[in-house]
């Protein structure tokens, strides 16, 4: 699905790869700013600034994402695209985004528009990062679909209707939270870095805690975990 793992690397960082993936993992996981992220550490007797915090989060979110993404099995057939409109320094933009049927983040992509050729540029984006073509898109009723889905993959089969597509747009929450949190974002470059991180670390620590029993959850997490401290290449604990 995703092209081979390249193992972070901490060469020239003074702090351990335990505090630097600790660090990113609070900021993506938890709606937190860095100076939160900063105090916390302090809590634990870490002084760390907030501002190296955020170059962690930079350097290594996407890297970690990324990561995770490549562990993911491969999407399903049937997807679900949305897209939603997002405030960037003032200025209206929009955040386009796919998920499966079991709501795994596909991709996500900022644009000025939601126009064919927006439309069409993330179709080809999509189809070029989970080198997968799905059996069957489902959107709302935005013509934009329409046309790309005819000129980029005409042989899927396309399911115009709102009500259809509840998944995509429930898996836009966790971003509208964290949106409200940071208080907007500043820059279109900024939201895609951060989002393109944050989909792809938040949902790996959110199972569909609903559905499991409690013991069920705790092994799921401990599961997780560990998965996490591979992909952020942590020293196994003796």
């Amino acid at each position: 699905m995703f092209v081979g793992a390249v193992s972070p690397s901490y060469k020239g960082h003074r702090y351990p790869v335990e505090i630097i993936s600790h660090c990113v993992w609070l900021y993506f996981r938890f709606p937190l700013s860095f100076r939160e992220v900063e105090e916390l550490m302090l809590e634990r007797g870490i002084v760390v600034s907030y501002e190296t915090v955020r170059r962690w989060c930079v350097k290594f979110g996407q890297a970690y994402a990324g990561a995770l993404r490549r562990r993911q099995p491969r999407p399903g057939d049937k997807w679900h695209l949305d897209e939603v409109f997002v405030k960037i320094n003032g200025e209206q933009k929009y955040l386009w985004r796919a998920v499966d049927q079991d709501g795994n983040v596909l991709d996500i992509l900022v644009q000025n528009r939601r126009d064919t050729a927006a439309a069409r540029r993330f179709f080809r984006r999509l189809l070029k990062n989970t080198g997968a073509v799905p059996r069957v898109i489902i959107t709302d009723k935005l013509r934009s679909y329409g046309a790309a889905h005819r000129e980029i993959m005409p042989s899927v089969e396309h399911r115009s209707h709102k009500g259809l597509n509840n998944r995509a747009e429930n898996s836009h929450q966790p971003t509208r939270q964290r949106e409200r949190a940071m208080k907007g974002f500043r820059s279109t470059g900024a939201a895609q870095r951060f989002l393109s991180a944050f989909s792809g670390i938040s949902p790996h620590f959110r199972p569909r805690r609903h559905l499991m029993t409690a013991p069920g959850y705790r092994a799921e997490m401990t599961i997780r975990f560990t998965i996490w401290d591979q992909v952020t290449a942590r020293p196994a604990v003796a």
